[in-house]
């Protein structure tokens, strides 16, 4: 999902600055609640883990070019349902800097918008994940359907973020349009996989009960509220 140089340019790069201020700040919020609700040192245990895990998925997972950005497989939902909103989000700010930072530098001035466009998405999955998750289920719990949701949340909201940044910086054109077009189509088919990988993860997940004890996982994952 990261955007093409030259995709969103000059001043307009200052309202990407706006929107990520805007997640960090939703971000801080989320590690205070984190914190208050387990330990800062589980907190920094998960970040740790999902900013490895998103390094990887970067750099090593299948991901290619389309249309106005590149289509990677995040799977956002599954380090959600692992780890939890706070550390997820730690994860995925750090492991795009870090790939920005030390592969990448030519994606840093479009560092406010992937980082907007990784945040915001994950921000409305954990909205949704407390609707449509009853109180009484542990994530390993979760059906096939529920897991579909969060997923097609976030990869929307990943599609929406970028056709958004795609319009913004380059306006409505035909070929601008397509390019858009062809992207979302290309990155929705991530969501056929995604769903699968999640409840893959979770079935495993159900037999490392002590792990979450030790604070490595998202007290959620086995335990119902």
């Amino acid at each position: 999902m990261h955007i093409e140089p030259g995709v969103v340019t000059g001043a307009k790069l200052l309202l990407s600055y706006g929107t990520a201020a805007g997640a960090g700040l939703m971000g801080l919020k989320m590690t205070a609640d984190s914190i208050r609700d387990s330990s800062a040192v589980s907190l920094i245990a998960r970040s740790v883990l999902t900013t490895g895990l998103v390094f990887t998925f970067f750099e090593i997972l299948p991901h290619f070019p389309v249309g106005v950005s590149e289509v990677h497989f995040i799977l956002a939902s599954t380090l959600f349902l692992l780890f939890g909103a706070a550390p997820t989000a730690i994860g995925l700010v750090a492991g795009l800097f870090i790939q920005s930072f030390f592969l990448a530098p030519f994606d840093l001035p479009q560092f406010g918008m992937n980082m907007t466009t990784l945040l915001v998405p994950l921000f409305a999955m954990q909205m949704l994940a407390k609707n449509i998750i009853a109180p009484n289920t542990a994530y390993v719990d979760l059906k096939y359907t529920q897991a579909l949701a969060l997923s097609t949340a976030y990869q929307g909201g990943v599609v929406a973020w970028v056709a958004f940044w795609a319009f913004y910086g380059q306006g409505f054109g035909a070929e601008n349009l397509a390019a858009v077009t062809g992207f979302g189509a290309a990155y929705m088919l991530v969501i056929l996989i995604e769903p699968l990988a999640d409840l893959a993860v979770l079935a495993g997940a159900k037999s490392l009960r002590d792990m979450t004890r030790f604070g490595l996982f998202t007290p959620r994952l086995h335990s119902a509220e």
